[in-house]
């Protein structure tokens, strides 16, 4: 049996940290999923000829960010911020602006698209485990610049990936509080994706 853990990051770097301490302790790709907010214009896709050993079928796109797409891709994630190429690359989720995705959770945020993000990355993650409410808080929280990961790991070793998880992970019960004191009430597809100011913003009212 499997648990499902998730976890909420204020960026990608934050997000991608976690992603390698559980690659380097043994979880395997597939069981990896990541969803970052591409607010601040971080990523940018298509910038710049693809490199040949990434192009093995020669169809003039990433080998890593095609299988991504399916769900997979995760291997060039540890690379740096490039590797988030290995995911779907930028799309827009109404109520949450543009991310970026790889893993498992790529197919969801893929989902999320056509069918809202309320079928879609929310559904999924209550699908897993996570209750109505936290899903529409994580989503809050990659509105405003943050970054999901989840990890489906053996039950009997919940308690070590979740350390793991926990260590560039911020504190969710905290920021809803902090989230709705601003007003926030819940998952609204209406609301406005944030700009790069806002994200620079909200991320250093966190800041230590």
């Amino acid at each position: 049996m499997t648990k499902t853990i998730t976890r909420v990051y204020s960026d990608y770097a934050s997000a991608e940290l976690a992603v390698r301490e559980l690659k380097a302790s043994g979880l395997g790709d597939s069981h990896i999923g990541i969803v970052a907010s591409n607010a601040d214009g971080w990523h940018k896709p298509g910038g710049g000829d693809v490199d040949p050993k990434h192009d093995k079928d020669r169809d003039g796109k990433d080998d890593r960010a095609e299988g991504g797409a399916t769900g997979g891709g995760l291997g060039a994630i540890a690379g740096g911020a490039a590797g988030v190429a290995a995911g779907l690359g930028m799309i827009a989720i109404p109520g949450i602006g543009p991310v970026v995705a790889a893993g498992w959770l790529a197919a969801l945020a893929a989902g999320a698209v056509g069918g809202g993000v309320a079928g879609g990355l929310i559904g999924a993650l209550i699908e897993s485990g996570t209750s109505k409410e936290n899903a529409e808080l994580y989503a809050e929280a990659l509105r405003r610049g943050g970054a999901i990961v989840t990890a489906k790991v053996p039950d009997d070793e919940q308690t070590k990936y979740a350390a793991i998880m926990d260590r560039s992970a911020f504190d969710i019960a905290a920021r809803e509080t902090a989230y709705r004191s601003s007003g926030w009430k819940g998952y609204d597809p209406a609301a406005l994706a944030y700009d790069t100011d806002q994200v620079r913003r909200e991320r250093e009212a966190y800041r230590l």
